[in-house]
């Protein structure tokens, strides 16, 4: 069954999860710390930050900085990789240092190797709109647009703090809108006394990895209304990795299973929206909208999936019909 992965922070980062969800890494020191009725200045001149992108940033405080009305940003280090596509989201690793009480430590910074998941959505499109991958973004941000009205206590953040962020470009996130492709660019199903099997993955070449696209292809188009992101779908499905011999999970020997499209991977819930009840589909799921750096063992003599691998699904979608609130 296609479940969701683990929560992972970089899957949900947004100026709400942010404020929910990062780990405090509050900077500790008994020096006197500067506050609102200090005099600030503005923009980039109260701070210097170190440029060299393969090492951590470092800064040196000169002055408080004045909280912006928008975010303020420029290019410390121009990278020499390929330009963000717009609308796309990033994987970027982030330092936060608060530039209202001058702490010497930064308030928060990535620890995975990748950075967190930015999604394409203010502040975040802002600062990163024209980024290319190996940049280091410096943005002056008010602790309102990044975190929220609330700031975040646990972060050494008050709810009127001027934030400096710094951002090292890693790579853009994957494209969550499906590409339709015609059917002849994915793997063939293979099917006994008419139920798929398997797939056939002859003249398809191996996903690299870094490719980061859901391609979406529909065989058979059915005449039911079209699915939303906030439905329960019923539906056949079989699953497989890139020149398996077995799938690792299908239900067509079995029985239908009901499922919550906010409940399953990203790349089920994407590429699923918008198809019409009735239709047979065939989805590429890159990693990162699959289970990403996850493994996962196989259950039943089925084989597992291994850590960074392209899914491969044929699902017959049988019906849909509103997921049953919460209680």
């Amino acid at each position: 069954m296609p479940t969701a992965p683990r929560p992972r922070l970089r899957h949900a980062l947004s100026a709400l999860a942010v404020t929910m969800l990062i780990p405090a890494l509050v900077a500790c020191g008994g020096e006197e710390k500067k506050g609102y009725g200090d005099e600030t200045v503005s923009g980039f001149d109260g701070v210097t930050v170190s440029a060299a992108v393969d090492k951590e940033p470092t800064l040196k405080w000169k002055s408080p900085i004045a909280y912006p009305k928008d975010p303020k940003v420029k290019t410390l280090t121009e990278g020499d990789g390929e330009e963000i596509p717009e609308g796309r989201g990033v994987f970027a690793k982030i330092y936060i240092g608060n530039a209202t009480t001058l702490d010497k430590e930064w308030a928060y910074q990535s620890q995975a190797p990748e950075g967190e998941e930015l999604p394409a959505e203010k502040p975040w499109s802002t600062i990163l709109k024209g980024a290319k991958v190996g940049d280091r973004i410096e943005a002056i941000v008010g602790s309102a647009d990044l975190l929220g009205e609330g700031g975040n206590p646990q972060m050494g953040i008050g709810n009127h703090d001027t934030l400096l962020v710094v951002l090292d470009v890693v790579k853009p996130a994957a494209d969550k809108a499906p590409k339709d492709v015609d059917a002849t660019e994915l793997p063939k199903v293979v099917e006994k006394n008419g139920k798929p099997t398997g797939f056939d993955f002859t003249g398809i070449a191996k996903p690299k990895a870094d490719d980061a696209v859901l391609k979406r292809a529909i065989v058979t188009e059915g005449d039911g209304e079209e699915i939303t992101t906030d439905q329960t779908v019923t539906a056949n499905y079989l699953g497989m990795t890139y020149g398996a011999k077995k799938p690792f999970d299908e239900s067509f020997s079995k029985e239908a299973v009901p499922f919550a499209l906010n409940q399953v991977v990203p790349g089920w819930t994407n590429g699923l929206e918008g198809v019409k009840v009735g239709s047979r589909v065939l989805l590429q799921i890159p990693p990162e909208l699959g289970y990403g750096a996850e493994e996962k063992p196989g259950q039943g003599g089925t084989p597992g999936i291994p850590a960074n691998s392209t899914l491969y699904f044929v699902i017959d979608v049988i019906k849909a019909e509103d997921t049953p609130a919460q209680q």
